[in-house]
């Protein structure tokens, strides 16, 4: 250890993790104080990591000290528990001591009054920004430039769609956005959040209370929406999206407009889905390999997912996964036709609510896959069974162990909740 430089030490205190750590180390001799100081490159502080008997002001001088003693720190993520508020101008004075050198910063943290991380933050080199429980005001993007941001992070945070509209013009270079728990600050009863990047490639959209959502996204490649309440959301760019998740969304109108056609993952969970205009918007995706359709509820009661219609519209489809409720009279339709599934090599099936027709429909789906190498079936097991669903489950094994057996070479897994 005495012959290692200092410059190497420095990027091992700098991987340890918790600020709490890189305070005992640099502890042990000179040489490890002199890494710290000058080779010291990422600080995590988190008042998990410290013990609970101190408090807020001991906390304050705790992080005021260790980050003073750094030079050209690039990394730091600061998040405190509401225990703790802060007085704003030790807040301000780390933020100011390190801003010049900052690539990337986490920040959490409750401060009276208010601390302005834009202010305080823009037109330096950062790149990437993680803001939890804050409140953004009065965006000004001729002033709080952020001309180096790539991604930015948004949890719990309140904000009005005007500001986040001018925050995001103010990061030209942005590339992932996520949007988690935020309060959208309006005055009108029909909210509108209007969203507008040529270089954002990334965006995940969580709890948002607004009515409707447009983006407008050029290169955007990877679109996730999540716990969402919209009469709309419509995304306006150029056909590059390549990852579609929706998952727990209730929308009146999903409008996609001409950005299926490069579609490689489709991932859709607990959606009530109007299926004919679903599959009309990723119809053309010719180049689609994952296709997920979990714990829909179709609005048309008579609608079903046909395999027929996904052989032929998904020729490069590798991984498929199914479940909805399977209603009488419409498995043959399901299974009818006789294009296979020629390329897909991992099927998953699963039932929320076991009926006798499941068996029988995960026979016709291994038959439409000739050249599968993976099945599992995922089911919901509820703790009081009837007569009934009890006989169920057990025809159900035992039709198991005789398609395992005709298939062989099929890996067969099994996934209960």
């Amino acid at each position: 250890m005495e012959n290692l430089p200092v410059e190497v030490i420095g990027n091992i205190l700098s991987h340890l993790g918790t600020a709490r750590d890189v305070v005992v180390a640099s502890a042990t001799c000179r040489k490890w104080r002199e890494a710290c100081r000058k080779h010291l490159h990422t600080l995590s502080f988190n008042s998990d990591d410290w013990p609970r008997d101190l408090t807020t002001r001991q906390l304050e001088i705790i992080i005021t000290q260790t980050i003073f003693q750094t030079m050209g720190l690039q990394c730091l993520s600061i998040h405190m528990d509401n225990a703790h508020e802060f007085s704003a101008a030790p807040v301000i004075a780390w933020l100011m001591y390190t801003r010049e050198t900052l690539r990337s910063l986490s920040y959490n943290v409750r401060a009276t009054p208010n601390v302005n991380i834009l202010e305080k933050c823009g037109r330096q080199k950062l790149e990437i920004l993680d803001l939890d429980h804050s409140t953004i005001t009065g965006v000004e993007p001729s002033y709080q430039r952020f001309a180096c941001l790539k991604s930015l992070s948004l949890r719990h945070v309140s904000i009005s769609a005007l500001d986040l509209s001018l925050l995001l013009a103010a990061c030209p270079k942005i590339e992932s956005l996520t949007l988690d728990t935020l309060e959208i600050v309006t005055s009108d009863s029909q909210s509108t959040m209007e969203l507008s990047s040529q270089t954002l490639k990334s965006i995940y959209a969580k709890s948002i209370g607004v009515d409707k959502i447009i983006l407008e996204a050029d290169n955007l490649e990877s679109l996730h929406l999540n716990a969402l309440n919209l009469d709309l959301f419509e995304l306006i760019g150029k056909g590059t999206l390549k990852h579609l998740k929706i998952d727990d969304v209730s929308v009146t109108h999903l409008d996609i407009g001409e950005n299926a056609d490069h579609l490689e993952v489709v991932d859709v969970s607990n959606f009530t889905i109007v299926w004919p205009k679903f599959y009309h918007m990723i119809s053309r995706s010719s180049k689609l390999r994952k296709l997920q359709l979990w714990g829909v509820v179709f609005d048309d009661e008579d609608e079903i997912v046909d395999s027929e219609t996904i052989a032929v519209s998904f020729p490069q489809l590798r991984h498929l996964s199914l479940s909805y409720e399977l209603r009488d009279g419409l498995l043959h339709y399901g299974l009818q036709g006789s294009s296979p599934l020629e390329n897909v090599l991992v099927l998953e099936l699963g039932w929320t609510v076991i009926s006798e027709h499941f068996g029988h429909w995960v026979f016709g789906m291994i038959e439409k896959c000739p050249n599968l190498k993976k099945l599992v079936i995922h089911g919901i097991l509820s703790e009081a069974k009837t007569r009934e669903e009890l006989q169920m489950l057990a025809n159900f094994t035992s039709f198991m162990v005789h398609l395992m057996r005709k298939y062989v070479d099929v890996d067969v897994q099994f996934e209960y909740e």
